[in-house]
């Protein structure tokens, strides 16, 4: 048996989707038989132009073969995001000329990498299973212009309808998705296996409550800052508004950054710290250090429908989390997470109001961990890819 995984990003790559697909691989060598084999096509570390990881181009293991395709330089421009798929794209498709598959699974965000798995499954006549992160068609609706939505969404609408309608089946990663997906696609099956809480976070959740007794609150902010996150829009804002009571460090980078230091400048911030994206066990430890952890996602429609993979390593590390967040997102939280104010995206006094009802306390939060361990989470998921090829 072989199988064919298609991941835009994979260890050791900072991004939701390096996270999930490494576990996901790791699950799936669990299940499969010993002669069975994975081939990954991804690319070599590219989610921040300010950070950079070594990798080899090629990995090869008794089971797993990795083929990390290198890219140009590119930033979070569209354009040169396009760009970069392409070349990624092109390579994918050389590599696979050759090869039959039993199986092709595709993760993916902005829609293309699941393209290309549609295309390769329908040229191999292999069956597809496709993870979907996000609403690609649904965001750059909000994101974008009107004139370049009137001119993109009908070949968008077109290349979703054609590689939707190509896999056996779909997951999504929040089942905010589901209405969208289910309306246009009603015939689809779908599944919806979240994000999850990697080990690494499980090994560093606190083990009793403690009270923090800083005067001065520090709130973090770990991820992208893109137009998706909308931070420009709301920490300057709350850092001159709150001055003297917190002060931010926001960790990361993305098409916005601009935006987010120019608003800094503009409401004369003194109390937001900007910091270069960091591995892993250094952002843990920075988490660990915090009083709040801080989340935001722009106010546009789309949004209301996702679920944050911040979300879930927030939540295991037991910190107060501050979250400008709605629709499924905000259900989400209401539901499964303690100590949790939400407030409503941009929305300067809502935030402040919501601030002053988190408790500043570390303190576990034992059954949220235990219900969205990553390891579990793949576990059923891997058996559930996997049932396309007849594997029980």
């Amino acid at each position: 048996m072989k199988l064919l995984i298609l991941s835009f990003y994979y260890q050791p790559d900072l991004s939701a989707g390096s996270f999930r697909t490494t576990a996901l691989v790791n699950a799936l060598l669990e299940q499969l038989p010993c002669d069975a084999h994975i081939e990954l096509i991804t690319t070599l570390p590219n989610r921040y132009s300010s950070f950079s990881s070594e990798a080899p181009e090629l990995e090869e293991h008794p089971r797993l073969t990795i083929r990390r395709i290198a890219l140009p330089a590119h930033k979070s421009g569209m354009v040169d995001q396009a760009k970069a798929f392409l070349v990624y794209a092109n390579a994918a498709r050389k590599v696979v000329r050759n090869q039959q598959y039993d199986l092709i699974y595709a993760t993916s965000s902005r829609l293309m990498t699941a393209t290309l798995g549609a295309l390769i499954a329908r040229t191999k006549r292999a069956p597809l299973y496709l993870d979907i992160r996000d609403i690609f068609v649904d965001t750059i609706n909000d994101v974008l212009s009107r004139k370049k939505v009137w001119l993109l969404n009908p070949a968008l609408s077109m290349i979703e309808r054609f590689t939707i309608h190509s896999a056996k089946k779909v997951n999504l990663v929040s089942a905010g998705f589901l209405p969208y997906f289910t309306s246009r696609y009603p015939n689809q099956c779908y599944s919806t296996f979240t994000n999850g809480i990697d080990d690494e976070f499980l090994d560093a959740q606190p083990a009793a409550e403690k009270i923090e007794p800083n005067p001065v609150r520090v709130v973090v902010y770990a991820g992208n800052i893109g137009e998706g996150q909308g931070l420009h829009n709301i920490i300057p804002q709350l850092a001159k508004q709150l001055e003297g009571r917190l002060r931010f460090k926001v960790i990361g980078d993305g098409g916005r950054i601009g935006l987010l230091k120019e608003a800094i400048a503009t409401h004369g911030c003194t109390n937001v710290e900007l910091l270069k994206p960091v591995k892993r066990d250094q952002l843990i430890e920075t988490y660990q250090s915090a009083d709040v952890l801080f989340l935001h996602l722009n106010d546009h429609d789309a949004f209301r429908k996702v679920l944050p993979s911040k979300m879930f390593e927030y939540a295991a590390l037991g910190k107060p989390i501050w979250a400008g967040i709605s629709g499924y997102a905000a259900s989400f939280v209401s539901e499964h997470i303690e100590n949790a104010a939400v407030f409503a995206p941009c929305h300067v006094a809502a935030a402040v109001q919501s601030f002053e009802t988190l408790n500043i306390m570390t303190r576990p939060r034992h059954a949220f961990v235990e219900r969205f361990a990553r390891e579990r989470i793949m576990r059923e998921m891997s058996k559930d890819v996997l049932s396309l090829t007849g594997t029980p």
